[in-house]
């Protein structure tokens, strides 16, 4: 009986005078936006997230989106916790706790939270998770100044500090192998070979600039010794030869095997090596503690410059052709591909010389061979090969020649209008 009439009791509830219909007309369309992190590095594998927090003014609801990166290894899930009104300590709910229901009556929830609550600097608590409010956007500092009379919204800065590892320094250099070899040692646990620039050295394959250098000694002796200096573009290094000399007492052979040459004022650390740009005419070289002095160069640095001025400054160049047209008895001696040097009726039988020297070598001695020979550029099969041909068959047994060398030699073994050379005229050449 007290059961029944305790059921039939009714409850009433005060109206509420705020009016709704105000605050959506006034607040529609107004969203404070917040930027807040959720910092869980204190369980396992947790981490630092970044979150942004709406507040809808119209009806005083709140959403929360995560700010996904790319790369992070989470699905970019688009909301956290959908919109809706988010009540404060709702039983101060542990972050471990496997679900959240919200089966909450009117009554029971005591407050829900308000713009008041949510200022940059706070951390508050949302359904067992905190999250601490570092900036928020334009639209939301201005709503702040006007209502709460707030004017600093200095952001705090939520970056972890960065972690600065330990380098290990590298070691001195102990002599052994060159400068990159013992730098790959320190590199990998397991050495590898430096990394070359094959670009370079297939646009530079076999293009050698050659300069006649002496000693910068003191010694008599040394002054007397005349050195030939290669620089290989395509690598960079350097190879010193001496030409033996008659009745001087010094062995003539390979002064320097060819490898890279650093500046005598650079460290082993940060080497700074010799470059074309270096060598001149009067320039000092120091290799390995031996001072040289560039006296003399060959056509082809002049020649090389002069295609190259971006290597090159004007004051070099004008100093390559100067000395150069000196030597060759021409005072306007420029190099270009209409040059005509004169030479000796002896610099011809020496060229054929040298060319049956070289096949002698190559064992390349016999018809069928020499014919193999022009068969593998008359690829038309149409009996001639070209002048540019020639100039790859010599390239090939390593016979550097002048162009005008080529020519003469090309005007009196052949008799085409056209200036190319036939199998018999080919065959007749490197029998005579």
């Amino acid at each position: 009986m007290k059961r029944q009439q305790a059921a039939e009791i009714k409850t009433y509830k005060t109206k509420n005078d705020f009016d709704k219909l105000k605050q959506y007309v006034e607040m529609d369309r107004k969203v404070l936006r917040f930027y807040a992190i959720w910092d869980d590095r204190s369980q396992m594998f947790g981490e630092q997230r970044e979150f942004l927090i709406h507040y809808y003014l119209v009806n005083d609801t709140m959403e929360i989106r995560e700010v996904h990166k790319s790369n992070n290894g989470r699905d970019p899930f688009p909301i956290l916790i959908t919109r809706h009104k988010i009540p404060k300590d709702r039983y101060d709910i542990k972050g471990t706790f496997p679900h959240v229901f919200l089966e909450l009556t009117d009554t029971e929830i005591n407050d829900y939270y308000k713009p008041s609550d949510l200022m940059i600097g706070k951390t508050i608590n949302i359904y067992g998770r905190n999250f601490l409010i570092y900036d928020c956007d334009l639209f939301t500092k201005t709503f702040y100044t006007k209502n709460f009379g707030i004017s600093n919204f200095e952001s705090i800065n939520t970056q972890a500090p960065r972690i600065e590892f330990a380098k290990m320094e590298i070691p001195p250099y102990n002599g052994f192998g060159s400068l990159e070899d013992s730098l790959q040692n320190c590199l990998r646990l397991q050495p590898e070979r430096p990394k070359k620039d094959y670009v370079k050295l297939m646009e530079n394959d076999h293009r050698i600039l050659r300069y006649e250098a002496v000693l910068d000694s003191p010694r008599e002796d040394d002054k007397l010794r005349k050195f030939i200096i290669s620089y290989r573009l395509g690598d960079d290094t350097i190879s010193i030869h001496e030409p033996p000399q008659r009745n001087t007492g010094i062995i003539g052979g390979r002064f320097l095997e060819r490898t890279r040459v650093s500046k005598p004022n650079s460290s082993p650390e940060h080497p700074q090596f010799y470059g074309p740009s270096d060598f001149y005419i009067g320039a000092t070289i120091e290799v390995f503690h031996q001072r040289f002095i560039i006296c003399s160069a060959d056509l082809y640095v002049l020649k090389y410059a002069e295609e190259h001025p971006e290597q090159f400054s004007s004051i070099v160049i004008e100093s390559l052709r100067k000395h150069l047209s000196n030597e060759l008895g021409r005072p306007d001696a420029r190099l270009s591909t209409n040059i005509h040097i004169k030479r000796k009726p002896g610099d011809f039988i020496r060229l054929y010389a040298e060319i049956r020297n070289k096949l002698k070598h190559m064992r390349i001695t016999n018809h069928e061979e020499i014919r193999q020979m022009f068969l593998r550029y008359d690829k038309d099969r149409n009996g001639y090969i070209s002048r540019e041909n020639i100039f790859d068959i010599f390239r090939q047994i390593n016979l550097p020649l002048d162009d005008d060398l080529v020519d003469a030699m090309i005007a009196e073994c052949t008799t085409n209008e056209q200036g190319k050379i036939n199998l018999y005229d080919f065959l007749r050449f490197f029998d005579n």
